[in-house]
């Protein structure tokens, strides 16, 4: 086994097997569990017990889609830089461009379904676009390559002034749509889209900053020594402690991160939720709708959320990235350099092989039980659902062969590539 996050995408895999790096695997295969387990609560929590969900997802949600997309960005530099001098740079750059079109239309068939899931009614085709996990990593794949040919201070610089400055150009474009104007409406389409789970403004900071830190996990594998490991260990445990700090206390106008988020400090017409007493708040930011959830209890009142905890906001990114370093460092850790091995953590690498399936298959079953579960039972049916993905992943493969699944075209497309 060597390292395993290009196996979901390309098979481009390392020969040497003494060279692994198997929390990679293990990192994406908790956050595809996480995943699953909120969309299961989401679905099936009953009305009594949903308001927990709206509060652990926003705490949670670092761990789930933001560090799954961190992941999957990485993959570009194992592809490039291992066939690198082996493959001319045309047959490199196809096989890259062939892959990302290859999520990217998966993502065009998947997001009707998530406007659907979200209550967005929008026509065809406009439904068919919309930046979803799929659509934002096929285009990473794509944007990373290009990315490459920028040193690291130069990526990380960009990296940092795209998260900065995205909310104020999405700003900008959301109240050009709502005056009327075109022009901004188009490129607030384009760049928000009906449903911005991963929009492009900020979220094309991660190409930038996850190539950086490629290099550093590439080049501390082909070295594959404990000196190499360990460097690269206190790297990312630095990094993430430093990225913690800034997305929790970036100072913004008028504003800290500590501050709780008043519903209307962005787009107050937008946000206020006197407008949407009972329905789900529309916005560019949808994970203030979390607010509304967290508050179907009588306990007690939430005025409002930390900025940090909202997914797209420049601290929140910030924040995000801390957070994925230190658990990759900490996974890092554990399972590469102290080599800790058990039953659960190879379930979990399992995962990690199998996400783009599990991510798929998990909305097959989701309409079968809404609303129908209180929370005493949670661990039941959450993990239970999860095991129950598992082994349809386990029977598909071992009797199957996997064929059909993303992970089996994204091999036979990396296996025909060196033939072309």
């Amino acid at each position: 086994m060597s390292i395993t996050i290009e196996d979901d995408l390309s098979n481009d895999i390392i020969d040497d097997r003494s060279k692994r790096i198997a929390s990679i695997d293990f990192v994406k295969g908790f956050a595809i569990v996480w995943i699953i387990l909120a969309h299961s609560a989401l679905f099936w929590l009953d009305s009594d017990w949903r308001y927990i969900y709206g509060l652990l997802f926003a705490f949670m949600d670092v761990l789930g889609p933001s560090l799954f997309v961190f992941l999957s960005a990485l993959s570009v530099i194992f592809s490039v830089r291992r066939k690198k001098g082996v493959l001319p740079e045309k047959v490199i750059r196809n096989g890259i461009l062939t892959r990302g079109l290859v999520i990217i239309v998966l993502g065009v068939i998947f997001n009707p379904m998530s406007l659907l899931t979200a209550g967005e009614v929008v026509s065809f085709p406009a439904n068919l676009w919309g930046w979803n996990i799929f659509m934002f990593i096929g285009f990473s794949q794509i944007f990373s390559y290009y990315v490459l040919k920028f040193n690291k201070i130069m990526r990380a610089v960009i990296g940092t002034i795209i998260i900065y400055f995205s909310p104020w150009v999405r700003q900008i474009l959301y109240e050009g749509k709502e005056a009327g104007n075109l022009i901004l409406a188009f490129l607030h389409f384009i760049i928000s889209s009906p449903l911005p789970q991963v929009p492009i403004l900020p979220y094309l900071a991660i190409c930038f900053i996850s190539t950086i830190f490629g290099d550093y996990l590439f080049d501390a594998m082909i070295k594959g020594t404990k000196e190499a490991y360990y460097k690269l260990y206190r790297k990312f445990l630095i990094y993430g402690i430093i990225l913690v700090i800034v997305g929790i206390f970036l100072v913004v106008p008028s504003s800290v991160s500590f501050d709780l988020w008043e519903p209307g400090w962005l787009f107050q017409n937008e946000f206020d939720p006197i407008l949407y007493p009972n329905g789900i708040i529309k916005s560019e930011y949808l994970h203030i709708d979390l607010l509304r959830i967290a508050n179907q209890q009588d306990y007690a009142y939430l005025p409002g959320m930390p900025i940090f905890l909202i997914r797209c906001t420049a601290q929140n990114m910030f924040y995000n990235l801390g957070v994925a370093f230190l658990f990759i460092a900490v996974c890092f850790y554990f399972i590469d350099i102290k080599k800790k091995s058990n039953d659960v953590i190879k379930l979990i690498i399992f995962y990690g092989k199998t996400s783009l399936s599990l991510f798929i298959i998990q909305f097959l079953f989701l309409p079968l039980y809404m609303g129908q579960f209180p929370i005493t039972f949670y661990p039941v049916w959450g993990l239970g659902y999860c095991g129950f993905l598992g082994l349809l992943m386990y029977i598909w493969l071992k009797y199957f062969n996997g064929v059909g699944t993303p992970e089996w075209v994204m091999r036979k497309i990396g296996s025909s590539g060196p033939r072309k």
